[in-house]
């Protein structure tokens, strides 16, 4: 029975391999053309976003995720709250402008 539910998910990830691929060229292309926009808070959660979405498809699809044990999702769960937890913790720090010792400097590019 578990052998049969295999097959049967390996054959419906088979027939959708194109599919999946063909979302992740245009969500690629919208990666590629969002900063085009100019708009940089629109650029970073669509960015974050798509990469989000991307990851999810590949590893559900073409890493066979989806028809492994449920203990697979509870690591990745654990990775991505851990991730979180260390942007969490070095944004800050990233984002200030001043330190204690230190100070970010910005240099204007040179245009022709």
């Amino acid at each position: 029975m578990a052998e049969r539910a295999h097959a049967d998910a390996l054959h419906h990830d088979e027939t959708n391999y194109v599919a999946i691929w063909g979302v992740l060229c245009a969500l690629l292309g919208v990666s590629v053309l969002g900063p085009m926009a100019g708009v940089r808070f629109l650029t970073l959660i669509t960015a974050f976003g798509i990469a989000i979405v991307k990851a999810y498809l590949v590893c559900s699809y073409f890493m066979h995720l989806s028809i492994e044990k449920k203990w697979v999702a509870y690591i990745l769960g654990f990775m991505l709250a851990l991730m979180l937890v260390f942007y969490g913790g070095v944004a800050p720090d990233v984002f200030r402008h001043e330190g204690l010792r230190w100070q970010k400097t910005y240099v204007e590019p040179v245009r022709p």
